[in-house]
């Protein structure tokens, strides 16, 4: 592959702006073991996976396909357009936004949805198989929130929870997969799929509210506890495997 198709391959620009970022020395190779400033747009280079490069001083690696986690803070949306609150896409550096797609969009996509007051666990991707694997409720991949209430959690609550409640838009029952109790006020809960608004419209179906929303893990997957709101971190392939998806 040529330098400037690498480039553009993960989202440094147009062509002509690969080129230029080139030309101007503004990319590192490792060459022969060494760092070395390349200003030939058409040198051929080895795509591999984690394959290391720099531009304009800050490291990247070669990815054929995008996969990543965002822990996503409260107080912005999950779209390209947001209407009130800040994007999560603006959280991200600009290549992951512009990755190029056969696709209407470029870049990375969210994989589902979180309200712009939930936090948590939030997949992205240009991987049309692997965001057809996670979101589809056919496969019954388990997401687990960490919900804490307005009022008292009761027993009855978390019957009524796992036996299946009946939302306003869908007449069949909606059920949790697990609902642990985890203090009078908080709620481990499990679901296998994603209907708008679920969790709180799920809370108010038992006559209880929800105070604050957390997804916590996909999959086996869990958020890491040093991946501060609003950062981002690469899949590794032991993480994609515990969500049962295989690169």
């Amino acid at each position: 592959m040529e330098l400037q198709d690498l480039l553009y391959s993960q989202g440094f620009g147009t062509r002509r702006v690969c080129v230029g970022l080139v030309q101007k020395g503004l990319v590192r190779l490792p060459i022969e073991g060494q760092w070395q400033t390349c200003e030939d747009p058409w040198l051929e280079v080895d795509a591999t996976p984690d394959g290391p490069f720099e531009v304009q001083g800050v490291p990247w690696v070669y990815r054929a396909r995008a996969h990543l986690m965002l822990h996503k803070p409260a107080g912005t949306e999950c779209s390209r357009k947001p209407s009130t609150w800040p994007s999560i896409y603006s959280l991200l550096p600009a290549p992951l936004r512009q990755r190029p797609q056969k696709s209407a969009v470029d870049g990375v996509q969210a994989v589902g949805r979180l309200d712009q007051d939930t936090t948590g666990l939030l997949l992205l991707s240009d991987d049309g198989q692997f965001i057809h694997r996670m979101a589809s409720p056919r496969h019954h991949v388990p997401k687990v929130y960490q919900v804490h209430t307005v009022d008292a959690v009761t027993p009855l609550q978390t019957e009524k929870l796992l036996a299946g409640v009946v939302l306003d838009d869908d007449p069949q029952p909606v059920r949790a997969a697990a609902c642990e109790a985890l203090g009078s006020h908080h709620l481990a809960l499990t679901l296998t799929e994603g209907k708008y608004h679920q969790v709180k419209r799920m809370l108010a179906a038992v006559g209880n509210r929800v105070q604050s929303l957390h997804r916590s893990s996909i999959g086996g997957l869990h958020l890491p506890s040093d991946l501060a709101a609003g950062q981002w971190r690469w899949l590794s392939p032991s993480d994609l495997q515990l969500m049962g998806y295989t690169l």
